[in-house]
C-alpha cells in the first residue's frame, strides 16, 4: 500500500488558507510535501484525478470513547469509567481502547481519521486521554499521536450520582469541587517533596495519580473539564484560576450563558453532543443554536459526538446542522478540523492541509456540510483505509 502520491483536480479546501480548483496535494511517505493551484505531481508519482470532487483534511473529533465503549459488547466492552475511588488520575484511556471496536470504521465512513480517547464522566477526576488516528495500526501504539494529551474530569451530576449512591464523598457539587481541590493541593506538595529530594539526591518514592496532576499543574496536558451547566463552567473557570492549569471545557451546554466570559479568559469549548434529548436535567436548556451564539462571542469551538452517545460518523451532520442554526461555514469547518486539533495540542500534525503535515485526507463527493455529500476515499498517513464502492464502504487490512 504505497503512501506517496499526487490529488489532481479536486475543489481544494485547506481551511487555513484559501481554498483553490485543480492544482495538485502532493503526498511523500505520509507527509503533505506539496500544495497548491500551480503545482504539478512530480515525475513518476502515482496520481489520483479527483476531478469534480472535494479534498478536505481528515476531521478530528475531540471528545469520545470509541474503542473504551464498545458497541454491541454490553458490559464487557465498557471500561470507560474505573469508579473505585473519585480520583484516578493515573489510569490511562490507552490501556482500554479496543481498536477493533465497530464505532472506528464508521469513523472512516465520516471522514474522521483522529480522535481523543477519554474516560468517562462518573468521577470527579477520570484519568488521562489518548489521542490516536483511527485506522491503520497493528496495536494501538502504532496509531498513536499521543498517549496522553489531557486529564478527563467532571463537575456536576454524574459523580454525585455515582459516589452520591454510594454513601461517599463526593454527594454534592461542594464535595465534587473539594476532591479536585484536595488532589491538586497534594499534588504541589508532592511536587515540592519530589524536588527537594532531587536536589538533595535522596529517593523519592513516585505516585502516578500525583504525578499526573504535576504534569497538569507544569502545563502539560490540559485539563478536559465535563460541564454542562453555566454555574458548573464558572466552578471549573475558578478551579483553573486557583491552580493555574489550562482549563478545556466539554459539553459546554449552558456555555452560551456566560460565553463572553470564556472569551475573555480565552477558555475554548469542546461543544456537544448536538443529536441528543434533555435526558436530564443539566440538558435543559441544550440547544444547537446555542453553538453559534458561543462562536460569536468569540471563544474558540469543536465539535464532539461524544461517541458512541452519537455515532461518530454523525460528526458533519451535527456541523452541518449547526451551519443550519446560524454558524458560519469556516467557523464549522475549523470545528472539525484545526480547532480540535490546536485545542489539545497536536495542531502541528493534522487538521490542516499544509506541507509537513500528516497526510490524512478525505475526498468527498460534494461540499463535506451538505447534507447530501458522502466520504468517497479517506487516507490516514497517505495510506488508503477507506472507499466507498458500489453502494458500501470498504476498509483497509491494517497495516
Amino acid at each position: 500500500m504505497t503512501n506517496s502520491f499526487a490529488i489532481t483536480g479536486a475543489h481544494v479546501v485547506p481551511v487555513t488558507s484559501p481554498e483553490f480548483d485543480g492544482g495538485t496535494v502532493v503526498v511523500e511517505d505520509g507527509r503533505i510535501t506539496a500544495i497548491g493551484p500551480e503545482v504539478t505531481p512530480p515525475p513518476g508519482l502515482p496520481v489520483v484525478d479527483a476531478a469534480g470532487a472535494w479534498l478536505v483534511p481528515g476531521f478530528v473529533e475531540a471528545h469520545g470513547h470509541v474503542g473504551i465503549h464498545e458497541e454491541a459488547n454490553g458490559e464487557a466492552g465498557n471500561d470507560t469509567n474505573e469508579m473505585t475511588g473519585p480520583n484516578m488520575a493515573g489510569v490511562r484511556a490507552i490501556d482500554a481502547v479496543d481498536i477493533q471496536d465497530e464505532g472506528f470504521r464508521d469513523a472512516l465512513a465520516g471522514g474522521v481519521t483522529s480522535i481523543v480517547v477519554k474516560p468517562g464522566s462518573g468521577n470527579p477526576i477520570g484519568g488521562q486521554t489518548v489521542a490516536i488516528k483511527t485506522w491503520g495500526g497493528r496495536t494501538i501504539d502504532e496509531q498513536l499521536i499521543s498517549d496522553s494529551v489531557s486529564v478527563k474530569s467532571a463537575l456536576g451530576e454524574n459523580p454525585k450520582r455515582v459516589y452520591g449512591g454510594k454513601g461517599q464523598t463526593p454527594s454534592t457539587r461542594l464535595g465534587v469541587a473539594k476532591i479536585i481541590r484536595d488532589a491538586f493541593v497534594e499534588a504541589q506538595n508532592y511536587r515540592a517533596a519530589r524536588d527537594a529530594a532531587e536536589a538533595k539526591g535522596d529517593p523519592f518514592a513516585r505516585d502516578l495519580t500525583k504525578e499526573t496532576l504535576v504534569r497538569v499543574l507544569d502545563g502539560e496536558l490540559a485539563w478536559d473539564q465535563h460541564t454542562h451547566r453555566h454555574d458548573d463552567i464558572a466552578t471549573a473557570i475558578r478551579l483553573a484560576e486557583e491552580f493555574g492549569y489550562r482549563l478545556v471545557v466539554n459539553h459546554g451546554t449552558e456555555a452560551h450563558k456566560i460565553a463572553d466570559v470564556l472569551a475573555e479568559k480565552a477558555i475554548p469549548v469542546i461543544y456537544g453532543p448536538l443529536f441528543t434529548s434533555r435526558s436530564k436535567v443539566e440538558l435543559r436548556d441544550r440547544g444547537i443554536p446555542n453553538l453559534a451564539t458561543i462562536a460569536a462571542a468569540g471563544v474558540r469551538v469543536a465539535i464532539t459526538t461524544d461517541a458512541p452517545v452519537v455515532p461518530i460518523n454523525m460528526l458533519v451532520d451535527q456541523a452541518t446542522a449547526a451551519v443550519k442554526e446560524g454558524l458560519p461555514w469556516q467557523t464549522a469547518l475549523e470545528a472539525l478540523t484545526t480547532n480540535p486539533a490546536d485545542i489539545l495540542g497536536f495542531g502541528d500534525r493534522v487538521g490542516r492541509l499544509e506541507p509537513g503535515y500528516d497526510a490524512d485526507l478525505v475526498l468527498w463527493d460534494g461540499d463535506p456540510l451538505a447534507a447530501t455529500s458522502r466520504a468517497t476515499r479517506v487516507w490516514i498517513e497517505g495510506a488508503q483505509v477507506f472507499e466507498w464502492v458500489d453502494g458500501q464502504g470498504v476498509t483497509s487490512d491494517r497495516w
